[in-house]
């Protein structure tokens, strides 16, 4: 990184200088990655597991409350949360 030359303090870095820096400061193990990418692919196949069940078991109480949401956007919920789960373990192991 170079100075600026009027204050001699150290200039700006570019885009491509930060990212450089950052990743050679922030670089995970591949022990941290593999703990991480486990803790979010469990958390998702819970978030699935558990959501499912717990719609199974409320589903008449929920179609009797005649609520806007039903179950199809109920199901779709869960499923779309345990799926961005699954999507940060695969971020958190490749990225």
């Amino acid at each position: 990184m170079s100075k600026d030359f009027v204050s001699g303090t150290p200039a700006t870095p570019t885009f491509k200088e930060a990212l450089k820096y950052d990743r050679a400061e922030y670089d995970d193990c591949t022990a941290c990655r593999a703990v991480g990418t486990a803790v979010f692919l469990g958390l998702g196949a819970f978030t699935y597991v558990t959501g499912h069940a717990q719609l199974t078991a409320q589903e008449a109480v929920i179609l009797k409350s005649r609520s806007m949401f039903g179950m199809a956007s109920r199901r779709a919920g869960i499923t779309g949360l345990a799926a961005s789960m699954v999507g940060l373990g695969a971020y958190r192991w490749f990225a």
